[in-house]
């Protein structure tokens, strides 16, 4: 019996693996397709033959115009993102957070992932960025060149056609051809701030890893944006039609709805400059959501039928949205908080027992009693392995909102219950740091967040797995001795995680602390525990599509999808057919853009919804978790928090500290150190400031040896 359910399960595991093969390859040829038609798109071969022959195969009265551009633009990419989903859904029942991403594997890029620019604007730049950053920079000098080219073959011909100079056309057409070129940094846009995407984890990033992308496309987008604006403005000055500027055309382009969404663009764009951002950062988060503005605007402009092009990106990150909105909406239970001496607290929350997530993993968190609106992202410091019941975070009180969670916390009179939502966690589905013989993680600051959920994660592996953990030196740097107390927070406050023995992993610690000589003595400061009391309503951490969140999402992305064109195809065929009959020359386009619009809401909204009550009503074992702590609470009646002197120094572990080699008055040398390092493979994380990842990445450069492997991680607080 057991040789057959093994046999049985093997099958299994193989078809999985040829499945994912199949959608991994099936969804390249769509990207290559999908890819294909962007570089033939200014073209006359597309636009003369390709386009009309698609168009008249394709239009219908049920669809339109539209139709066809939805089938060319926005169903490949809304198909990749169903297949990922899938893709990942398969994973998951074969992932044990140990292996390197699939897609760069796949692909043959693994090697590529090394840095190669370290110094720069751009910040660490890989073989493989750089190389995606040049085709996408030549794909965008195409397109302009092209449409340029198209279009000024019939410059002189419409300049005596419109009594006109020649250079005022060409004008006029260089800036149609920036705004087309502009969409194509459109249609990316949104891909890098989908959190929780399919398509992202696909190929093996994450958002918080790809905000960069989102910066660059934004800056790009808007320098295009701005001169396709200026342009126009200049060439209506110049051709004395100023007034063009205060027309809305009830068919057509409408040029007040363009200047509406630029102004919102520039808006945003003025409050990313770093003098704004790095000193009131608040005023450019809130202005970014001036994006809704620019999206609905942008669409009044151009109209739905060609906003199609931009739409797929789009699409999945209000899907994306929605979805952490509905997430956002209930209450965690917040189990304890460790506060320590530095300043910092440790937050433990119940979690779903059906939780898992990869280490350096982050949340997003808002505490309503300090602001209804402001969320914050933290690196998730517990392991779902050594930690089942709990999912952890570490704050530290840097700014106001932190520094008022702090005081609360660590006040006299301790809080019996803390009202706290969560959006995520968000990360990847594997890591690849087992693979090395040596683990060198470099930390400077609040840098050390993300090392501990891997540390912890090791430990693990080498008390129940019995497999070889690589060997671990943690270099950590901080400014005062009294911030040593943040190498003890590897050391979990859950009593499941006191089990696991941590000498069984070979862990050396190198501390640093720079700005001062010697230990200071006159700090007493202990580190505490406090307990809060449970609420009825208080849910435990758990994904927001459940367990089997990637198949729920791949329904909801095609299922919304078949919605809205179910919807627009009975709007388009008993509304809109019966008035304009398919000429796109008498409905009006606000109309038409604003019932499409609302018609994506209704769509992914009801369906959205639809799998998270039921979802919800599906997971029956929340009323067990989320009062596993409620007995241990009742021991101590009418009191907000339950051993609330309990102590570090009285878990059944040696403090970390004691272990750690101190090296007082000194920063790290991490080229020395490195040298140093032996190891047939030598893996190298550095988490911390800016200027420290650019240093160790670019000695991890300069080293001749293929053995060594860097990776810049990214930590929240």
């Amino acid at each position: 019996m057991n040789s057959e359910s093994e046999m049985s399960g093997g099958v299994s595991g193989k078809v999985k693996k040829y499945l994912q093969k199949g959608i991994w390859w099936f969804s390249l040829l769509i990207f290559v397709g999908y890819v294909m038609v962007w570089i033939v798109r200014p073209t006359n071969i597309f636009y003369l033959q390709w386009f009309p022959d698609i168009e008249a195969k394709a239009d219908s009265i049920y669809f339109g115009e539209q139709g066809t551009i939805i089938l060319i633009y926005t169903f490949p990419i809304l198909l990749i993102g169903t297949l990922a989903s899938l893709y990942l859904h398969l994973e998951q029942k074969r992932s044990n957070h140990n292996t390197e991403s699939k897609g760069w594997r796949f692909l043959g890029l693994a090697s590529w992932k090394r840095p190669l620019l370290t110094k720069g604007p751009l910040g660490i730049i890989t073989m493989t960025e750089l190389s995606f950053a040049i085709m996408f920079v030549l794909l965008l000098i195409w397109t302009f060149c092209s449409y340029l080219h198209s279009m000024f073959a019939s410059a002189a011909q419409e300049a005596v056609k419109e009594r006109d100079q020649v250079w005022e056309i060409k004008l006029e057409y260089s800036a149609l051809a920036l705004g087309l070129v502009g969409n194509i940094c459109l249609a990316l846009l949104f891909f890098p701030v989908s959190r929780g995407s399919s398509i992202l984890r696909f190929i093996g990033l994450t958002s918080e890893g790809s905000i960069k992308y989102h910066i660059w496309l934004g800056h790009t987008a808007m320098v295009l944006f701005t001169a396709h604006g200026l342009g126009y403005i200049i060439f209506w000055y110049k051709t004395h039609q100023i007034l063009e500027i205060f027309k809305w055309n009830k068919v057509g382009v409408s040029n007040v709805a363009g200047e509406v969404s630029l102004l919102a663009g520039l808006i945003m764009w003025a409050a990313t400059l770093p003098s704004i951002r790095r000193k009131a950062f608040e005023l450019f988060f809130y202005t970014h959501y001036l994006y809704i503005v620019f999206v609905v605007f942008y669409v009044l402009h151009l109209g739905f039928s060609s906003s199609c092009v931009v739409l797929p990106g789009f699409y999945l990150f209000m899907i994306d949205r929605y979805l952490r909105f509905l997430q956002s909406q209930q209450k965690i239970r917040l189990v304890s908080a460790r506060v320590l001496p530095c300043e910092a607290v440790e937050l433990n929350f119940s979690k779903n027992l059906g939780l898992s997530y990869a280490p350096t993993s982050t949340i997003f968190i808002n505490v309503p009693s300090i602001s209804k609106l402001q969320w914050h992202p933290f690196t998730i410091t517990s392991c779902s392995d050594t930690d089942p019941d709990t999912l952890s975070v570490v704050i530290r009180s840097s700014g106001t909102w932190s520094n008022t969670l702090y005081q609360k916390l660590s006040s006299s009179s301790p809080l019996s219950h803390l009202d706290v939502s969560i959006e995520g966690p968000y990360g990847r589905d594997s890591t690849s740091y087992l693979r090395h013989e040596l683990l060198v993680l470099i930390s400077g600051g609040s840098g050390i967040t993300p090392f501990i959920s891997i540390i912890r994660s090791l430990v693990f592996k080498a008390n129940t797995e019995g497999g070889k953990t690589p060997r671990v030196l943690l270099i950590c740097a901080f400014k005062k001795s009294i911030d040593l107390t943040m190498i003890d927070l590897i050391l979990p406050v859950s009593a499941t995680s006191t089990t696991f023995d941590i000498s069984r992993l070979q862990l050396q610690i190198e501390a640093y602390v720079t700005r001062e000589k010697q230990p200071d003595m006159n700090d007493k400061r202990l580190t505490q525990t406090s307990w809060f009391k449970g609420n009825l309503l208080d849910e435990p951490v758990s994904e927001v599509l459940g367990k089997n969140s990637w198949l729920y999402l791949s329904i909801i992305i095609s299922s919304s999808f078949i919605l809205f064109l179910l919807l627009i195809g009975i709007l388009t065929r008993y509304y809109i057919y019966p008035i304009d009959y398919n000429t796109d020359l008498i409905y009006p386009d606000f109309s038409r853009s604003s019932l499409s619009m609302l018609f994506i809401c209704m769509s992914i909204a009801i369906v959205a919804t639809s799998a998270f009550l039921w979802n919800k009503k599906q997971n029956k074992d929340l009323g067990q978790i989320k009062n596993i702590y409620t007995s241990d609470q009742s021991t101590s009646p009418g009191s907000g928090y339950y051993n609330a002197d309990k102590e570090l120094g009285s878990l059944p572990l040696q403090s970390l500290v004691q272990t750690a080699k101190v090296h007082y008055g000194e920063t790290p040398d991490i080229k020395k150190i490195l040298s140093g390092c032996t190891g047939s493979s030598i893996g190298v994380l550095v988490s911390g400031p800016r200027k420290m990842r650019h240093e160790v990445a670019s000695i991890c450069t300069s080293c001749s040896t293929d053995d060594l492997h860097f990776e810049s991680v990214s930590f929240s607080w």
